[in-house]
């Protein structure tokens, strides 16, 4: 057996030492340094040869002798996650979950591993004993027979575990708690994550077997650990949502296999994750009066059409300087619009004080909430309710004008579905629009002060 080598290497600028170094003498940089791997022990380069028999053989191949198909996949119960992994799990795929501590990323993926009861399933756990997992699963009151669980941080002890055990999905809890025996630092360090990662990518690709990695994020809400380990996977997942909302939202970074656009929402309840169907129905508040400053927005997640509430605040500002304040909106796409507001339609907002909310504890991005959140900023101005029956959808220009908006048929299909008699869109969008009959009132405009006389 031959000597394990590591040396240390700055994160920084690649320089090598044969020991840690406090300062980089390369770049000057503090405490880049981190172990990594030159040489393993040549017992272990066998590899995953004989584990399956549709393992992948290295070997050199032509490009025009591979032959095409499509990528075989595992379909799960839970329609949200096949959405966000592009159709369902690809075998041999490493995909990464990240999220806040108590969002729910353990409870999600137990869930699905318990309901796919044909799968044979290994959950290995490095923060929970089995006690504490058998409690959750009792709570979740579902019976598989073909899950199995290891609790283990020795990524050395989980290789010899898998290949007695031959799963066919692998889930780790979290990737943050695992070591390898070949690095002497602790776990959770950058060299740790890396080795114990790429570990776990090599056993992936050479077995056609599936891997979940769960992660930790940061304070400041990026994934834990070095870039590379984002570089490494095939998908990325972000299960993100306000803790004090019982819903969740599963998001796509990045996806080999499928389009990164696309979000999954789950209710948060007694007994595990409820996929949600149909989110515009919890995303808009049911009102028996009408409230000055709400504004339904028809908006596009990935392949989606969601249907949220805009609420707008406008006051007389107190202090000299009047407050902007944005939750889950861009707040200089805020400051746009009152400015356009201003100059355009004649509007004083410069004394008064602005508060805009999506409601449900969404993050929206997509411009063609702008007229929307320009319908309920002048609603509130007015202090005059907007119709409830009336849905918007419109992008808003730097001189006033309202700009068409992609794949407007899915928006005025969701709104015709929720019950909405009319729509607001641009008269730019007349183009796009296919000769369909749609059975909801299109009202077309052109400029905001066209849109302030319709409505008030």
């Amino acid at each position: 057996m031959s000597k394990i080598k590591t040396a240390f290497f700055c994160s920084n600028c690649g320089y090598e030492s044969a020991r840690w170094t406090g300062r980089c003498p390369s770049c000057s940089e503090w405490n880049t340094f981190v172990e990594e791997l030159i040489e393993k022990p040549s017992k272990n380069n066998k590899g995953w040869k004989g584990y399956s028999e549709n393992g992948s053989e290295v070997k050199t191949i032509a490009l025009h002798e591979i032959s095409a198909a499509e990528e075989k996949r595992i379909i799960t119960p839970d329609a949200e996650l096949n959405r966000v992994l592009g159709d369902g799990i690809v075998t041999g795929s490493l995909v990464l979950v990240a999220g806040e501590p108590g969002i729910g990323k353990s409870t999600l993926f137990l869930q699905n591993a318990l309901l796919l009861k044909d799968v044979i399933t290994l959950y290995i756990s490095g923060e929970e004993s089995e006690q504490q997992i058998k409690m959750r699963a009792d709570r979740l009151n579902i019976k598989n027979e073909n899950f199995y669980l290891l609790t283990e941080t020795s990524t050395q002890i989980i290789f010899q575990e898998i290949k007695k055990l031959k799963p066919q999905l692998v889930i780790v809890d979290s990737i943050q708690t695992l070591h390898s025996p070949y690095i002497e630092s602790s776990a959770g360090s950058v060299s740790q994550i890396r080795e114990s990662a790429s570990e776990f990518q090599r056993f992936a690709k050479e077995t056609n077997t599936p891997v979940f990695l769960i992660g930790h994020i940061t304070k400041e809400g990026s994934i834990a650990g070095p870039k590379i380990l984002e570089h490494m996977v095939d998908t990325v997942l972000q299960f993100e949502g306000d803790q004090h909302y019982a819903y969740r939202i599963l998001r796509t970074l990045k996806n080999r296999f499928g389009s990164t656009s696309e979000l999954g929402i789950y209710e948060m309840t007694g007994t595990g994750m409820r996929p949600v169907s149909n989110p515009s129905e919890i995303l808009i508040t049911q009102k028996e009066e009408q409230l000055s400053g709400i504004a339904i927005a028809a908006t596009l997640e990935g392949q989606r059409p969601l249907l949220i509430e805009v609420q707008a605040l406008v006051t007389q500002s107190v202090y000299g300087t009047p407050q902007r304040t944005s939750s889950g909106f861009d707040l200089r796409r805020l400051q746009l619009l009152l400015a356009v507001l201003e100059k355009r339609g004649g509007f004083h907002f410069g004394m008064k004080d602005v508060f805009v909310n999506i409601a449900g504890g969404l993050k929206v991005e997509d411009p063609s909430i702008d007229l929307s959140m320009v319908s309920a900023l002048l609603s509130s101005y007015e202090d005059i309710s907007l119709p409830h029956q009336i849905a918007f959808a419109g992008e808003v220009g730097l001189s006033g004008e309202i700009r068409a908006v992609n794949r407007i048929e899915q928006r005025i299909a969701e709104a015709e579905k929720l019950g909405f008699e009319k729509m607001i869109i641009s008269k730019y969008n007349q183009k796009g629009l296919s000769k369909q009959h749609f059975g909801i009132e299109l009202v077309t405009l052109g400029r905001v002060d066209e849109l302030y006389k319709y409505l008030f």
